[in-house]
């Protein structure tokens, strides 16, 4: 017997309430509060893969939708339908910023789940150093309280396009400055 609409749990009801997104908007899980229904075996490593059960989920367009439902709640990141709140483990930050480009002085950003994000006040470049290697780790906001880790190569295109100011190396976006690091690092 087929399996209705409204006995779907799990991954079945994430799949179903992220394609009842409409049109190519982002579903408002910000206004869902279902109770929390437990943990599902679904990791985002810190290089972006998304595994569920340790195999990586393969389908591109099910990741895609999936994050459509991501949210990131006090105590975790959790996938939200309008009838059940999942667990999932987050390694880094959920998503990666994959590409960079620049028209009319705006920074747009491409993530590994096909968002584009445009630099600025809203959506702030922001990079924390690691005090012990220096390492630096940058990030970009997407949206609510999600965040993309900046991929180690579009981190290079921006310290290519950085200029110095006030002795830190820094890009603009639309007019807002954002310090790639602290004052002195990389600066020669």
């Amino acid at each position: 017997m087929a399996q209705s609409t409204d006995s779907k749990t799990g991954l079945a009801a994430l799949a179903e309430a992220a394609t009842q997104a409409p049109g190519r908007g982002l579903p408002p899980v910000h206004l869902w509060n279902p109770p929390h229904c437990g943990d599902i075996d679904i990791v985002i490593r810190r290089d972006g893969t998304w595994l569920h059960e340790n195999s990586p989920i393969g389908r591109p367009e099910l990741v895609r939708l999936f994050s459509t439902v991501l949210r990131k709640d006090p105590d975790g990141y959790r996938l939200v339908t309008p009838v059940e709140k999942l667990a999932i483990r987050v390694e880094d930050l959920p998503f990666r910023a994959v590409a960079v480009t620049e028209a009319d002085g705006i920074l747009r950003f491409t993530t590994d789940v096909g968002d584009v994000v445009e630099a600025g006040p809203e959506h702030p470049i922001q990079v924390e150093t690691d005090p012990t290697t220096g390492e630096p780790s940058p990030a970009l906001h997407v949206r609510a309280d999600l965040w993309a880790r900046i991929a180690r190569p579009v981190f290079y295109e921006l310290v290519e396009r950085a200029t110095v100011e006030a002795g830190r190396l820094t890009v603009r976006s639309g007019g807002f400055a954002f310090p790639l690091g602290p004052v002195g690092a990389g600066v020669a």
